[in-house]
Protein backbone atom coordinates (compact mmCIF):
# COMPACT_ATOMS: atom_id res chain seq x y z
CA UNK A 1 0.00 0.00 0.00
CA UNK A 2 2.79 2.43 0.95
CA UNK A 3 4.64 1.77 -2.28
CA UNK A 4 1.55 2.40 -4.37
CA UNK A 5 0.93 5.70 -2.62
CA UNK A 6 2.12 7.02 0.79
CA UNK A 7 -1.08 9.04 1.05
CA UNK A 8 -3.17 5.90 0.69
CA UNK A 9 -1.36 4.33 3.64
CA UNK A 10 -1.81 7.48 5.74
CA UNK A 11 -5.51 7.74 4.94
CA UNK A 12 -6.12 4.04 5.61
CA UNK A 13 -4.81 4.51 9.15
CA UNK A 14 -5.92 8.04 10.05
CA UNK A 15 -9.00 8.74 7.88
CA UNK A 16 -10.52 5.39 7.10
CA UNK A 17 -14.00 6.90 6.96
CA UNK A 18 -13.06 8.59 3.66
CA UNK A 19 -12.75 5.28 1.84
CA UNK A 20 -15.30 4.56 -0.87
CA UNK A 21 -17.34 1.38 -0.67
CA UNK A 22 -15.93 -1.39 -2.85
CA UNK A 23 -18.83 -3.36 -4.31
CA UNK A 24 -16.60 -6.22 -5.42
CA UNK A 25 -14.55 -6.61 -2.23
CA UNK A 26 -16.78 -9.27 -0.70
CA UNK A 27 -16.70 -11.42 -3.84
CA UNK A 28 -12.91 -11.10 -4.13
CA UNK A 29 -12.51 -12.01 -0.47
CA UNK A 30 -14.71 -15.08 -0.94
CA UNK A 31 -12.69 -16.16 -3.96
CA UNK A 32 -9.41 -15.70 -2.12
CA UNK A 33 -10.69 -17.64 0.87
CA UNK A 34 -11.87 -20.51 -1.34
CA UNK A 35 -8.57 -20.67 -3.23
CA UNK A 36 -6.58 -20.57 0.01
CA UNK A 37 -8.67 -23.33 1.54
CA UNK A 38 -8.14 -25.58 -1.49
CA UNK A 39 -4.38 -24.96 -1.35
CA UNK A 40 -4.39 -26.17 2.25
CA UNK A 41 -6.37 -29.34 1.48
CA UNK A 42 -3.70 -30.33 -1.05
CA UNK A 43 -1.22 -30.55 1.85
CA UNK A 44 -3.28 -32.73 4.21
CA UNK A 45 -0.56 -33.05 6.88
CA UNK A 46 -0.19 -29.29 7.29
CA UNK A 47 -0.68 -27.41 10.55
CA UNK A 48 -2.84 -24.28 10.64
CA UNK A 49 -1.82 -21.37 12.86
CA UNK A 50 -5.07 -19.86 14.05
CA UNK A 51 -5.38 -16.10 14.54
CA UNK A 52 -7.51 -16.63 17.63
CA UNK A 53 -7.60 -15.50 20.33
CA UNK A 54 -5.28 -12.86 18.85
CA UNK A 55 -2.23 -12.41 16.65
CA UNK A 56 0.07 -12.42 19.66
CA UNK A 57 -1.01 -16.00 20.28
CA UNK A 58 -0.39 -16.79 16.60
CA UNK A 59 3.17 -15.47 16.94
CA UNK A 60 3.77 -17.70 19.94
CA UNK A 61 2.28 -20.74 18.21
CA UNK A 62 4.38 -20.23 15.08
CA UNK A 63 7.58 -19.84 17.08
CA UNK A 64 6.84 -23.02 19.01
CA UNK A 65 6.25 -24.99 15.80
CA UNK A 66 9.51 -23.76 14.28
CA UNK A 67 11.58 -24.24 17.42
CA UNK A 68 10.28 -27.77 17.99
CA UNK A 69 11.56 -28.90 14.59
CA UNK A 70 8.22 -29.44 12.90
CA UNK A 71 8.65 -31.32 9.62
CA UNK A 72 5.19 -30.56 8.24
CA UNK A 73 3.79 -27.66 6.23
CA UNK A 74 2.63 -24.65 8.24
CA UNK A 75 -0.34 -22.57 7.12
CA UNK A 76 -0.58 -18.90 8.07
CA UNK A 77 2.78 -18.90 9.85
CA UNK A 78 2.78 -15.62 11.79
CA UNK A 79 6.06 -13.73 12.14
CA UNK A 80 7.10 -10.24 13.14
CA UNK A 81 10.12 -8.00 12.73
CA UNK A 82 10.58 -4.29 13.41
CA UNK A 83 6.88 -3.80 13.93
CA UNK A 84 5.90 -5.51 10.68
CA UNK A 85 3.71 -8.60 11.11
CA UNK A 86 3.10 -11.09 8.31
CA UNK A 87 1.04 -14.24 7.95
CA UNK A 88 2.66 -16.51 5.38
CA UNK A 89 0.19 -18.63 3.48
CA UNK A 90 2.35 -21.75 3.25
CA UNK A 91 5.73 -22.78 4.69
CA UNK A 92 6.85 -26.19 3.49
CA UNK A 93 9.96 -27.97 4.85
CA UNK A 94 12.52 -28.35 2.05
CA UNK A 95 14.09 -31.50 3.53
CA UNK A 96 17.40 -29.76 4.17
CA UNK A 97 16.56 -27.76 7.27
CA UNK A 98 15.03 -24.82 5.43
CA UNK A 99 11.62 -23.79 4.23
CA UNK A 100 9.90 -23.17 0.92
CA UNK A 101 7.62 -20.14 1.17
CA UNK A 102 4.50 -19.88 -0.98
CA UNK A 103 2.01 -17.04 -1.16
CA UNK A 104 -1.28 -18.32 -2.57
CA UNK A 105 -3.00 -16.12 -5.14
CA UNK A 106 -6.24 -16.55 -7.06
CA UNK A 107 -4.70 -15.12 -10.25
CA UNK A 108 -3.60 -17.44 -13.06
CA UNK A 109 -0.03 -16.14 -13.06
CA UNK A 110 2.42 -14.30 -10.88
CA UNK A 111 2.20 -10.53 -11.33
CA UNK A 112 4.76 -7.78 -10.93
CA UNK A 113 3.28 -6.43 -7.72
CA UNK A 114 3.43 -9.89 -6.15
CA UNK A 115 7.22 -9.54 -5.99
CA UNK A 116 6.95 -6.75 -3.45
CA UNK A 117 4.52 -8.77 -1.33
CA UNK A 118 6.87 -11.73 -1.34
CA UNK A 119 9.87 -9.52 -0.54
CA UNK A 120 8.17 -8.28 2.62
CA UNK A 121 7.47 -11.84 3.72
CA UNK A 122 11.08 -12.81 3.05
CA UNK A 123 12.46 -9.81 4.93
CA UNK A 124 10.39 -10.55 8.02
CA UNK A 125 11.01 -14.31 7.93
CA UNK A 126 14.77 -13.99 7.63
CA UNK A 127 14.99 -11.42 10.37
CA UNK A 128 12.85 -13.67 12.54
CA UNK A 129 15.44 -16.40 12.09
CA UNK A 130 13.54 -18.60 9.64
CA UNK A 131 15.77 -20.04 6.88
CA UNK A 132 13.93 -19.60 3.58
CA UNK A 133 15.45 -21.60 0.74
CA UNK A 134 12.93 -20.65 -1.95
CA UNK A 135 9.96 -18.34 -2.30
CA UNK A 136 7.15 -18.53 -4.83
CA UNK A 137 3.74 -17.31 -5.82
CA UNK A 138 1.38 -20.30 -5.79
CA UNK A 139 -1.20 -19.34 -8.38
CA UNK A 140 -4.04 -21.04 -10.17
CA UNK A 141 -2.96 -23.06 -13.21
CA UNK A 142 -5.27 -22.04 -16.04
CA UNK A 143 -4.64 -25.34 -17.87
CA UNK A 144 -6.16 -27.39 -15.04
CA UNK A 145 -9.38 -29.23 -15.93
CA UNK A 146 -11.63 -30.63 -13.22
CA UNK A 147 -12.05 -34.34 -13.92
CA UNK A 148 -13.54 -35.57 -10.64
CA UNK A 149 -15.65 -33.72 -8.09
CA UNK A 150 -13.46 -32.37 -5.32
CA UNK A 151 -10.16 -33.49 -6.88
CA UNK A 152 -8.04 -30.35 -7.23
CA UNK A 153 -4.64 -31.98 -7.44
CA UNK A 154 -2.82 -29.91 -10.07
CA UNK A 155 -4.92 -26.77 -9.61
CA UNK A 156 -1.87 -24.73 -8.55
CA UNK A 157 1.52 -23.94 -10.00
CA UNK A 158 4.46 -22.25 -8.26
CA UNK A 159 6.39 -19.40 -9.87
CA UNK A 160 9.62 -18.87 -7.98
CA UNK A 161 10.31 -15.17 -7.51
CA UNK A 162 13.08 -15.28 -4.95
CA UNK A 163 15.72 -13.88 -7.29
CA UNK A 164 13.45 -11.01 -8.32
CA UNK A 165 12.59 -10.28 -4.71
CA UNK A 166 16.16 -10.09 -3.40
CA UNK A 167 16.87 -6.48 -4.44
CA UNK A 168 13.62 -5.39 -2.80
CA UNK A 169 14.39 -7.35 0.37
CA UNK A 170 17.64 -5.41 0.69
CA UNK A 171 15.74 -2.13 0.86
CA UNK A 172 12.81 -3.26 2.98
CA UNK A 173 14.20 -1.78 6.18
CA UNK A 174 14.41 1.67 4.63
CA UNK A 175 10.92 1.33 3.16
CA UNK A 176 9.48 0.39 6.56
CA UNK A 177 11.20 3.38 8.16
CA UNK A 178 9.80 5.66 5.47
CA UNK A 179 6.29 4.25 5.94
CA UNK A 180 6.53 4.72 9.69
CA UNK A 181 7.66 8.34 9.21
CA UNK A 182 4.73 8.93 6.85
CA UNK A 183 2.25 7.65 9.40
CA UNK A 184 3.76 9.82 12.11
CA UNK A 185 3.47 12.99 10.04
CA UNK A 186 0.74 15.06 8.46
CA UNK A 187 -1.34 13.89 5.52
CA UNK A 188 1.01 13.58 2.52
CA UNK A 189 0.50 16.05 -0.31
CA UNK A 190 0.42 13.46 -3.09
CA UNK A 191 -1.29 14.49 -6.31
CA UNK A 192 -3.60 11.97 -8.02
CA UNK A 193 -2.11 10.20 -11.01
CA UNK A 194 -1.69 6.83 -12.70
CA UNK A 195 -0.83 5.27 -9.34
CA UNK A 196 -4.47 5.74 -8.27
CA UNK A 197 -5.36 2.67 -10.34
CA UNK A 198 -2.18 0.59 -10.31
CA UNK A 199 -1.80 -2.08 -9.24
CA UNK A 200 -5.24 -1.66 -7.59
CA UNK A 201 -7.89 1.05 -7.70
CA UNK A 202 -7.51 3.16 -4.56
CA UNK A 203 -10.49 3.43 -2.24
CA UNK A 204 -9.55 7.05 -1.51
CA UNK A 205 -9.44 8.19 -5.16
CA UNK A 206 -12.72 10.07 -4.88
CA UNK A 207 -11.48 12.04 -1.89
CA UNK A 208 -8.19 12.94 -3.58
CA UNK A 209 -9.72 13.87 -6.91
CA UNK A 210 -12.35 16.05 -5.26
CA UNK A 211 -9.57 18.42 -4.23
CA UNK A 212 -8.48 18.96 -7.84
CA UNK A 213 -9.73 21.88 -9.95
CA UNK A 214 -12.60 20.93 -12.24
CA UNK A 215 -11.31 19.55 -15.51
CA UNK A 216 -12.63 20.28 -19.00
CA UNK A 217 -16.07 19.04 -19.95
CA UNK A 218 -14.54 17.10 -22.82
CA UNK A 219 -11.07 15.89 -21.77
CA UNK A 220 -8.73 14.40 -24.35
CA UNK A 221 -9.07 11.11 -22.50
CA UNK A 222 -12.34 10.50 -24.37
CA UNK A 223 -10.26 9.68 -27.45
CA UNK A 224 -10.52 5.88 -27.57
CA UNK A 225 -7.73 3.35 -27.18
CA UNK A 226 -5.51 5.70 -25.22
CA UNK A 227 -5.61 8.37 -27.90
CA UNK A 228 -5.49 11.16 -25.33
CA UNK A 229 -2.08 10.18 -23.94
CA UNK A 230 -0.21 11.94 -26.75
CA UNK A 231 -1.99 15.21 -26.06
CA UNK A 232 -1.62 15.01 -22.30
CA UNK A 233 2.13 14.60 -22.78
CA UNK A 234 2.04 17.87 -24.73
CA UNK A 235 0.14 19.60 -21.94
CA UNK A 236 -3.23 19.60 -23.74
CA UNK A 237 -6.06 18.19 -21.64
CA UNK A 238 -9.10 19.73 -23.36
CA UNK A 239 -10.28 17.91 -26.48
CA UNK A 240 -11.74 21.15 -27.81
CA UNK A 241 -8.24 22.62 -27.85
CA UNK A 242 -6.83 19.91 -30.11
CA UNK A 243 -6.06 20.95 -33.69
CA UNK A 244 -8.21 18.65 -35.87
CA UNK A 245 -5.59 18.77 -38.61
CA UNK A 246 -3.20 16.99 -36.24
CA UNK A 247 -5.51 13.98 -35.82
CA UNK A 248 -4.28 11.33 -38.22
CA UNK A 249 -6.42 8.56 -36.74
CA UNK A 250 -9.80 8.54 -38.51
CA UNK A 251 -11.73 7.40 -35.42
CA UNK A 252 -10.09 10.08 -33.27
CA UNK A 253 -10.95 12.69 -35.89
CA UNK A 254 -14.55 11.47 -35.91
CA UNK A 255 -14.81 11.67 -32.11
CA UNK A 256 -13.29 15.14 -32.12
CA UNK A 257 -15.59 16.39 -34.85
CA UNK A 258 -18.75 15.08 -33.20
CA UNK A 259 -17.69 16.49 -29.84
CA UNK A 260 -16.89 19.96 -31.17
CA UNK A 261 -19.86 20.25 -33.55
CA UNK A 262 -22.50 18.57 -31.42
CA UNK A 263 -23.58 16.55 -34.48
CA UNK A 264 -23.97 12.80 -34.54
CA UNK A 265 -21.73 10.87 -36.89
CA UNK A 266 -24.12 8.52 -38.66
CA UNK A 267 -23.42 6.58 -41.85
CA UNK A 268 -26.79 5.08 -42.70
CA UNK A 269 -25.70 3.50 -45.97
CA UNK A 270 -22.65 2.01 -44.35
CA UNK A 271 -24.76 0.42 -41.62
CA UNK A 272 -27.30 -0.88 -44.13
CA UNK A 273 -24.58 -2.42 -46.29
CA UNK A 274 -22.94 -4.07 -43.27
CA UNK A 275 -26.20 -5.69 -42.16
CA UNK A 276 -27.63 -6.47 -45.60
CA UNK A 277 -26.35 -10.02 -45.55
CA UNK A 278 -27.75 -10.88 -42.12
CA UNK A 279 -30.37 -13.43 -43.08
CA UNK A 280 -33.76 -13.75 -41.45
CA UNK A 281 -34.88 -15.03 -39.06
CA UNK A 282 -32.38 -13.00 -37.08
CA UNK A 283 -31.65 -14.15 -33.53
CA UNK A 284 -30.35 -11.41 -31.25
CA UNK A 285 -28.46 -13.34 -28.60
CA UNK A 286 -26.80 -12.49 -25.28
CA UNK A 287 -25.30 -14.78 -22.63
CA UNK A 288 -24.71 -14.23 -18.94
CA UNK A 289 -21.91 -16.35 -17.56
CA UNK A 290 -19.86 -16.94 -14.45
CA UNK A 291 -16.25 -18.05 -14.15
CA UNK A 292 -15.21 -19.54 -10.83
CA UNK A 293 -11.53 -19.44 -9.85
CA UNK A 294 -11.96 -22.97 -8.52
CA UNK A 295 -13.89 -24.87 -11.21
CA UNK A 296 -17.07 -26.53 -9.97
CA UNK A 297 -18.23 -28.37 -13.07
CA UNK A 298 -16.61 -31.51 -14.47
CA UNK A 299 -14.68 -30.64 -17.62
CA UNK A 300 -14.25 -26.94 -16.86
CA UNK A 301 -11.12 -24.87 -16.25
CA UNK A 302 -10.42 -22.10 -13.75
CA UNK A 303 -12.31 -18.94 -14.68
CA UNK A 304 -13.97 -20.65 -17.65
CA UNK A 305 -17.10 -18.67 -18.46
CA UNK A 306 -20.00 -21.04 -17.83
CA UNK A 307 -23.31 -19.79 -19.31
CA UNK A 308 -26.21 -19.86 -16.88
CA UNK A 309 -28.57 -17.59 -18.87
CA UNK A 310 -29.33 -16.34 -22.33
CA UNK A 311 -31.84 -14.05 -23.95
CA UNK A 312 -32.81 -14.50 -27.59
CA UNK A 313 -35.07 -12.13 -29.50
CA UNK A 314 -35.99 -13.83 -32.78
CA UNK A 315 -36.90 -11.35 -35.54
CA UNK A 316 -38.68 -12.39 -38.72
CA UNK A 317 -38.46 -10.62 -42.09
CA UNK A 318 -41.87 -9.00 -41.59
CA UNK A 319 -40.69 -7.32 -38.38
CA UNK A 320 -42.27 -9.77 -35.94
CA UNK A 321 -40.31 -10.50 -32.79
CA UNK A 322 -40.53 -13.41 -30.37
CA UNK A 323 -38.59 -13.44 -27.10
CA UNK A 324 -37.09 -16.70 -25.86
CA UNK A 325 -34.90 -17.14 -22.82
CA UNK A 326 -33.12 -19.56 -20.54
CA UNK A 327 -32.06 -19.19 -16.91
CA UNK A 328 -30.84 -21.79 -14.43
CA UNK A 329 -30.69 -20.89 -10.73
CA UNK A 330 -31.03 -24.34 -9.14
CA UNK A 331 -27.29 -24.66 -8.47
CA UNK A 332 -26.73 -27.60 -10.80
CA UNK A 333 -24.42 -27.52 -13.81
CA UNK A 334 -26.37 -25.27 -16.21
CA UNK A 335 -24.47 -26.14 -19.39
CA UNK A 336 -26.46 -29.11 -20.66
CA UNK A 337 -29.79 -27.40 -20.13
CA UNK A 338 -28.43 -24.24 -21.73
CA UNK A 339 -27.16 -26.13 -24.78
CA UNK A 340 -30.47 -27.93 -25.23
CA UNK A 341 -32.38 -24.67 -24.89
CA UNK A 342 -30.21 -23.03 -27.54
CA UNK A 343 -30.84 -25.86 -29.99
CA UNK A 344 -34.57 -25.73 -29.27
CA UNK A 345 -35.07 -21.95 -29.19
CA UNK A 346 -32.66 -20.58 -31.81
CA UNK A 347 -33.88 -21.16 -35.38
CA UNK A 348 -31.63 -23.49 -37.45
CA UNK A 349 -31.20 -20.81 -40.11
CA UNK A 350 -30.61 -17.07 -40.18
CA UNK A 351 -28.06 -14.78 -38.57
CA UNK A 352 -27.24 -15.05 -34.87
CA UNK A 353 -26.31 -11.56 -33.71
CA UNK A 354 -24.32 -10.54 -30.68
CA UNK A 355 -22.61 -7.40 -29.43
CA UNK A 356 -18.92 -8.19 -29.21
CA UNK A 357 -20.11 -11.48 -30.59
CA UNK A 358 -16.85 -13.40 -30.25
CA UNK A 359 -17.96 -13.97 -26.66
CA UNK A 360 -21.27 -15.55 -27.68
CA UNK A 361 -19.55 -17.60 -30.38
CA UNK A 362 -16.97 -18.85 -27.90
CA UNK A 363 -19.60 -20.01 -25.43
CA UNK A 364 -21.56 -21.84 -28.13
CA UNK A 365 -18.44 -23.66 -29.30
CA UNK A 366 -17.53 -24.62 -25.73
CA UNK A 367 -20.99 -26.11 -25.31
CA UNK A 368 -20.54 -27.97 -28.59
CA UNK A 369 -17.27 -29.45 -27.31
CA UNK A 370 -18.88 -30.46 -24.00
CA UNK A 371 -21.90 -32.20 -25.56
CA UNK A 372 -21.00 -34.15 -28.72
CA UNK A 373 -24.61 -35.16 -29.39
CA UNK A 374 -25.48 -31.48 -29.80
CA UNK A 375 -22.25 -30.49 -31.49
CA UNK A 376 -23.50 -30.41 -35.07
CA UNK A 377 -26.37 -28.05 -34.31
CA UNK A 378 -24.27 -25.83 -32.04
CA UNK A 379 -21.30 -25.66 -34.39
CA UNK A 380 -23.61 -24.67 -37.23
CA UNK A 381 -25.13 -22.02 -34.97
CA UNK A 382 -21.70 -20.62 -34.14
CA UNK A 383 -20.88 -20.38 -37.84
CA UNK A 384 -23.86 -18.03 -38.27
CA UNK A 385 -22.78 -15.59 -35.57
CA UNK A 386 -22.28 -11.97 -36.67
CA UNK A 387 -21.34 -8.90 -34.65
CA UNK A 388 -23.23 -5.63 -34.25
CA UNK A 389 -20.40 -3.91 -32.36
CA UNK A 390 -18.06 -3.23 -35.31
CA UNK A 391 -21.03 -2.05 -37.36
CA UNK A 392 -21.90 0.44 -34.64
CA UNK A 393 -18.30 1.54 -34.20
CA UNK A 394 -17.91 2.19 -37.93
CA UNK A 395 -21.21 3.96 -38.48
CA UNK A 396 -22.30 5.79 -35.32
CA UNK A 397 -20.83 8.19 -32.82
CA UNK A 398 -22.58 10.55 -30.43
CA UNK A 399 -20.41 12.68 -28.21
CA UNK A 400 -22.25 11.50 -25.09
CA UNK A 401 -20.66 8.09 -25.65
CA UNK A 402 -17.44 9.73 -24.46
CA UNK A 403 -15.20 7.48 -26.51
CA UNK A 404 -16.96 4.19 -25.78
CA UNK A 405 -19.05 1.94 -28.01
CA UNK A 406 -20.23 -0.38 -25.27
CA UNK A 407 -23.93 -0.94 -25.65
CA UNK A 408 -24.52 0.81 -22.33
CA UNK A 409 -22.72 3.89 -23.69
CA UNK A 410 -24.49 3.88 -27.06
CA UNK A 411 -28.02 3.05 -25.95
CA UNK A 412 -28.73 6.34 -24.09
CA UNK A 413 -27.86 8.26 -27.27
CA UNK A 414 -30.62 6.54 -29.23
CA UNK A 415 -33.18 5.40 -26.63
CA UNK A 416 -32.74 7.16 -23.31
CA UNK A 417 -35.86 5.50 -21.96
CA UNK A 418 -34.07 2.12 -22.06
CA UNK A 419 -31.82 3.08 -19.18
CA UNK A 420 -30.17 0.29 -17.19
CA UNK A 421 -30.15 2.42 -14.02
CA UNK A 422 -33.73 1.42 -13.22
CA UNK A 423 -32.85 -2.29 -13.23
CA UNK A 424 -31.81 -4.20 -10.11
CA UNK A 425 -29.17 -6.04 -12.15
CA UNK A 426 -27.35 -3.40 -14.17
CA UNK A 427 -24.27 -5.06 -15.65
CA UNK A 428 -22.45 -8.33 -16.15
CA UNK A 429 -20.70 -8.10 -12.80
CA UNK A 430 -23.92 -7.68 -10.86
CA UNK A 431 -25.45 -10.51 -12.92
CA UNK A 432 -22.68 -12.81 -11.71
CA UNK A 433 -23.23 -11.66 -8.13
CA UNK A 434 -26.96 -12.30 -8.46
CA UNK A 435 -26.34 -15.81 -9.80
CA UNK A 436 -23.83 -16.60 -7.06
CA UNK A 437 -26.32 -15.44 -4.43
CA UNK A 438 -29.20 -17.40 -5.94
CA UNK A 439 -27.46 -20.78 -6.06
CA UNK A 440 -26.30 -20.90 -2.42
CA UNK A 441 -28.29 -23.17 -0.13
CA UNK A 442 -29.27 -20.33 2.17
CA UNK A 443 -31.04 -18.29 -0.49
CA UNK A 444 -34.75 -18.17 0.32
CA UNK A 445 -37.31 -19.03 -2.37
CA UNK A 446 -38.59 -15.46 -2.25
CA UNK A 447 -35.15 -13.97 -2.79
CA UNK A 448 -34.34 -16.46 -5.55
CA UNK A 449 -37.54 -15.51 -7.34
CA UNK A 450 -36.63 -11.83 -7.07
CA UNK A 451 -33.16 -12.54 -8.48
CA UNK A 452 -34.71 -14.60 -11.27
CA UNK A 453 -36.91 -11.66 -12.23
CA UNK A 454 -34.04 -9.19 -12.08
CA UNK A 455 -31.74 -11.35 -14.20
CA UNK A 456 -34.38 -11.92 -16.87
CA UNK A 457 -35.06 -8.17 -17.05
CA UNK A 458 -31.36 -7.37 -17.47
CA UNK A 459 -30.47 -10.00 -20.05
CA UNK A 460 -33.64 -9.30 -22.01
CA UNK A 461 -32.78 -5.60 -22.04
CA UNK A 462 -29.45 -6.39 -23.71
CA UNK A 463 -30.99 -8.19 -26.68
CA UNK A 464 -33.86 -5.73 -26.99
CA UNK A 465 -31.29 -2.93 -27.03
CA UNK A 466 -29.47 -4.54 -29.95
CA UNK A 467 -32.63 -4.54 -32.04
CA UNK A 468 -33.36 -0.90 -31.22
CA UNK A 469 -29.79 0.07 -32.02
CA UNK A 470 -29.69 -1.82 -35.31
CA UNK A 471 -32.92 -0.21 -36.48
CA UNK A 472 -31.70 3.25 -35.54
CA UNK A 473 -28.46 2.73 -37.44
CA UNK A 474 -30.46 2.11 -40.61
CA UNK A 475 -32.73 5.18 -40.32
CA UNK A 476 -31.82 8.55 -41.75
CA UNK A 477 -31.48 11.41 -39.29
CA UNK A 478 -34.32 13.31 -40.93
CA UNK A 479 -36.58 10.55 -39.64
CA UNK A 480 -35.29 10.53 -36.04
CA UNK A 481 -33.39 13.80 -35.76
CA UNK A 482 -29.61 14.10 -35.63
CA UNK A 483 -28.89 17.03 -33.35
CA UNK A 484 -27.47 16.40 -29.91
Amino acid sequence: MFEQCPKRLWLSVHRRELAEHDDGAEARFATGHEVGAIACTLLPNGVMVEAEPDLAAALVTTRALLDNGLAQPIFEATLQHDGVLVRIDVLEPDGAGGWHMAEVKSSTKAKDYHVGDLATQLWVARNAGVPISSAAIRHVDSSFVLERDGDYDGLFADTDLMAQAEPIVAGRGDAVAAARATLAGAEPDTAPGAHCDAPFPCEFAGYCHAALPAGPEWPVSVLPHGGGKRWIEQGIVDLLAVDPAALSNAVHARVHRATVSGEVYHDVEGARAAMAGWAFPRTWLDFETIGFAVPRRIGTRPYQQVPFQFSAHVETADGGIMHREFLSLDGSDPRRACAEALVEMVPPTGAVIGYNASFEKGRILELAAAFPDLADALTAMAARVVDLLPVTRANWYHRDQRGSWSIKAVLPTIAAEMDYASLEVKDGGSAQEAYAEAIVAGCTPERRLALDTALRAYCGRDTEAMIVLARRLQLHDDVCGGEI
